[in-house]
């Protein structure tokens, strides 16, 4: 399994938009081969940031999914980013 995890900071009165842009990537992840999760959100503090978390079934997963990246709009949005990709061994599931 491979997890996505980090966050986007954005222009605090560009968050809104820029996630109501994402509508159509999050349902295409969902519905891709491998996708085990995927969701961007408002961060509850800071009126910027946005947190991504992924999962996936493999690294090949991600890749045929993510493709050439961000798009052009997208990308002139983000004003930085720290998102990193895990290798997962194993999976304890709580609750």
């Amino acid at each position: 399994m491979v997890i996505v995890a980090g966050h986007l900071i954005v222009d605090p009165s560009q968050r809104e938009d820029y996630l109501l842009g994402c509508v159509d990537v999050v349902r295409e992840a969902r519905d891709a081969d491998g996708c085990l999760d995927f969701a961007l959100s408002a961060d509850l503090i800071d009126a910027g940031r946005i947190n991504i978390l992924e999962r996936w079934e493999s690294a090949a997963a991600v890749e045929a999914f993510r493709g050439s990246g961000v798009g052009g709009e997208q990308g002139a949005a983000i004003l930085s980013a720290s998102v990193a990709e895990y290798d997962v061994g194993a999976a304890r599931v709580l609750g």
